[in-house]
């Protein structure tokens, strides 16, 4: 397995949940959102990326919480304010080297800055050819439904499906 396990100094971790959700997150009615941080926008399209948006489709909590994402909060029972984010990755889609804003989350619960913010992203589903990860420059493929890679406040990430299938994860968002 190419992902990297346990502890990486104290700022990302990976780990594995058993899996119960099936092929649930493929029914999901996804929308496209802009990426919200412009300057990393502006940054990418100087070092010549020409796609025309750099994020995948999402089904998150401005919709009714499918039931089997109820489940996520027994893994990550420290993190308060779970929020989540089902993200479908479809083939060319590219989003380069950057770190999360977490602007809404920030907000919502009233938080004076990002330190103790952690997310998470669960592979839905088994790696395959093209779907690739990288975190604080460590590249992690060959998956399996149900890894996790878990990251506190700005480690620097990318996300790219270069395959010929949809690429599933769920996004997990909380605070220390």
């Amino acid at each position: 397995m190419a992902i990297p396990e346990n502890k990486h100094n104290n700022k990302w971790y990976t780990g594995h949940i058993a899996s119960w959700w099936n092929l649930k997150h493929r029914d999901l009615n996804y929308i496209n959102e802009p990426f919200n941080d412009q300057s990393s926008v502006a940054k990418w399209r100087t070092l010549g990326y020409t796609q025309q948006r750099f994020t995948g489709d999402m089904y998150d909590m401005q919709f009714i919480q499918p039931d089997w994402i109820d489940g996520f909060g027994a893994y990550f029972k420290t993190w308060k304010n779970l929020s989540w984010s089902v993200y479908r990755m479809s083939p060319g889609t590219i989003l380069p080297n950057h770190s999360d804003t977490y602007k809404r989350y920030i907000k919502i619960h009233n938080l004076k800055n990002s330190n103790n913010i952690w997310r998470a992203v669960v592979f839905l589903e088994d790696w395959q050819s093209g779907h690739y990860l990288e975190l604080n420059n460590t590249p992690i493929s060959q998956w399996k439904a149900g890894n996790f890679v878990a990251w506190n406040d700005d480690v620097e990430h990318l996300a790219a499906n270069i395959g010929e299938t949809d690429r599933y994860t769920l996004q997990l968002t909380g605070h220390l």
